[in-house]
């Protein structure tokens, strides 16, 4: 179920043999993403339950979810990015079947995480499946 986007994450993790150099690979991931305008960093937009700064904005278009996110921590940006991997695209209804648990970890990412980071996580992927579902 995983998009193309996620699955070429999936295969560079699998290439990259050391937790360090996968490190170095989500902080790139998240260099590389666009940043937010300052604009849309507003409280109605900010992720509650992450110690970094983060925030979320959804936009749906033709019935597809989509979103732009950004944080003041290069970790989490990284981590946005490969959410954005994971969910851009889907139709709104499709965006809460994903088993994000399962596909994220299928990066290690669990294992990798500090429980700071790994909660961060989890209520970046309740955000997003909150805010599909109220666009459903």
């Amino acid at each position: 179920m995983a998009s193309q986007a996620f699955e070429e994450i999936a295969e560079t993790f699998d290439f990259l043999d050391d937790w360090e150099d996968r490190y170095r690979h989500v902080i790139e991931l998240g260099k590389a993403m666009p940043p937010m305008d300052d604009s849309f960093k507003v409280p109605a937009l900010k992720v509650q339950g992450c110690a970094s700064q983060v925030w979320l904005r959804p936009i749906v278009e033709d019935g597809r979810f989509d979103f732009q996110g950004d944080s003041d921590a290069m970790i989490v940006r990284g981590l946005i990015a490969i959410l954005h991997a994971l969910y851009s695209g889907l139709p709104v209804a499709e965006v809460a079947k994903v088993d994000a648990a399962a596909e994220l970890g299928r990066l290690g990412l669990n294992d990798h995480l500090s429980s700071q980071r790994s909660n961060g996580l989890r209520a970046m992927v309740q955000r997003i499946r909150e805010e599909a579902a109220s666009r459903a």
